[in-house]
């Protein structure tokens, strides 16, 4: 007959009573850290194992590793690293001699925002746009509050586009010269805020001229017609006149000749006979004078008439 110990069931509850009663050490996951801890590059951080009381060992993992950054553990249990960099990030858990779980966090390290470097760009008199680059960088996710104040009026809200870093102004106060853009960066370690003082009229900035056409004009060998249309971001309903600068030369020539015009086509009356031309057009706003020529447009190319055998127009 056989013993009491071989029976199955025994067995099964001998099984089952060992793997109970064996330590088992808990693997932490992303999803299942409690909180976030943030702290401050170079410093030196402090986690508490929260569970745990005076004088109980405790063990700490980092990211399911028993090896830690440079640190020491007081008598309890709390872990203080020393002089962290960006390596120390992570999942930190402290767990009980028995490997119970008690108490888990994740450490996100950076600094604290610094002043911002603003710039803002005036395509026209109806819209402005500030972006602005960090001098500091913070190694966090940060939030932006943008302010738009004119002395003697209400202070309107720039609207931010968080992932471009820029915000946008409709209808700005273009001729005061008391605008004032404020940005406030804030992230979990702190914020600041960076004022830049704006004169619209001297910002203001065209978007190029678009549709360029350079052509020729048969039986005129010295001859070349160029058109071009207003830029897109040009408002045409508020009347404000454009200025546009034409510049052209004889391919690898170094001087350019220039006339202006407030109105399009063009038609240039001295270019060399039987040679290809580079034709380059910018804008200004034609009323305010100290105001930007806007960058050029690309190069076109184009060889006056020159009779039947050539009639075509390159670009």
């Amino acid at each position: 007959m056989p013993g009491l110990l071989s029976s199955p069931v025994c067995l099964t509850v001998i099984w089952f009573l060992s793997w109970s009663l064996h330590p088992i050490r808990a693997q932490i996951h992303p999803d299942e850290v409690l909180g976030v801890q943030y702290a401050l590059l170079e410093s030196n951080v402090t986690l508490a194992c929260r569970k745990s009381q005076i004088r109980t060992p405790v063990v700490w993992h980092h990211n399911n590793s028993a090896v830690l950054p440079w640190h020491k553990v007081t008598s309890d249990g709390t872990l203080v690293l020393l002089h962290v960099d960006l390596s120390a990030q992570g999942n930190y858990s402290c767990y009980d001699n028995g490997g119970l779980l008690l108490h888990s966090v994740k450490l996100r390290l950076g600094h604290r925002p610094g002043s911002l470097n603003i710039s803002c760009q005036v395509p026209n008199h109806t819209h402005v746009r500030c972006s602005w680059v960090e001098s500091v960088k913070t190694f966090l996710p940060a939030q932006y509050n943008a302010i738009y104040k004119v002395t003697g009026q209400e202070s309107r809200t720039c609207i931010v586009d968080v992932s471009q870093k820029h915000c946008d102004i409709v209808h700005p106060a273009y001729w005061s010269d008391r605008q004032t853009l404020s940005v406030q960066e804030t992230n979990a370690l702190g914020s600041e805020t960076t004022y830049a003082r704006m004169r619209l009229h001297k910002l203001l900035k065209p978007n190029p001229p678009q549709s360029v056409l350079v052509n020729e004009l048969e039986g005129f060998p010295k001859r070349l017609n160029i058109s071009w249309e207003l830029p897109s971001s040009w408002p045409q309903s508020l009347g404000y006149p454009l200025l546009f600068h034409i510049r052209y030369r004889p391919e690898g020539s170094l001087h350019w000749s220039n006339v202006l015009s407030v109105q399009s086509p063009v038609v240039i009356l001295d270019v060399v006979a039987g040679h290809l031309h580079e034709v380059q057009i910018r804008a200004r706003d034609e009323l305010d004078n100290e105001s930007l020529w806007s960058e050029w447009t690309a190069v076109s190319l184009c060889r006056p008439w020159g009779g039947t055998n050539d009639l075509n127009m390159l670009h």
